[in-house]
């Protein structure tokens, strides 16, 4: 069966025009409600959107990329969920990004230029499901056992492609990858999802990648 977004997850978030991205002023009021009231995280965690460009520098795509908000608390996190579109609700190109902490979703970054990313092509039906269950993992750190010593998991992205999409899954030592048993773990929350194409990527070692010492 086909997932399919909660009724209350609409579409009040701007996206049409991805330079000014806003939540309505009643959801942040209810977000900063909850920052205050709910049950904390065991680190925060930051909503990204962009829109990506073919070929597109680091500045560039930089300049893209714009912070929904960052969360502290159980009920936050589910507050900014419920108020920007659903995966199924992007148009192509469009990115979510949630970065431990206020890390930014940029390979250069020196925060995650030693790391890489784990990347599951999924078809689009999929996506919402997939990308729901691996949030909920990210914030409860169920990873963590899934993870070598030394490593974590710093973020999540899913990016809308005209057929399949793109889920990734970043971590913040490359070298350590091979050891992690992170894909184990998504078939574990996603049994029924059949992901046409798994495999992990180092981001030194992309094309596009800049910055190399």
């Amino acid at each position: 069966m086909a997932a399919s977004c909660t009724d209350n997850q609409k579409s009040p978030l701007e996206i049409k025009d991805s330079s000014s991205p806003k939540l309505p002023r009643a959801a942040i009021n209810d977000i900063e409600n909850h920052e205050e009231t709910g049950v904390p995280l065991n680190t925060a965690w930051t909503f990204w959107l962009d829109k990506s460009v073919r070929y597109s520098t680091a500045a560039e795509y930089e300049a893209n990329l714009k912070k929904l908000y960052t969360v502290n608390t159980v009920q936050s996190f589910w507050s900014v969920y419920n108020n920007i579109p659903c995966v199924s609700q992007l148009s192509s190109r469009y990115s979510y990004h949630l970065m431990r902490n206020e890390r930014r979703p940029i390979w250069e970054d020196e925060c995650n230029r030693r790391g890489g990313n784990w990347r599951l092509k999924c078809m689009k039906y999929d996506s919402p499901i997939v990308w729901k269950e691996l949030l909920l993992a990210a914030i409860g750190e169920q990873f963590c056992d899934y993870m070598c010593e030394g490593d974590d998991v710093t973020g999540l992205s899913v990016s809308i492609r005209d057929r399949d999409d793109i889920i990734q899954i970043w971590n913040c030592d490359a070298k350590l990858a091979e050891q992690s048993k992170i894909v184990e773990k998504v078939k574990k929350l996603v049994p029924n999802v059949v992901f046409s194409a798994i495999f992990y990527k180092e981001f030194q070692t992309h094309q596009a990648f800049e910055g190399k010492k």
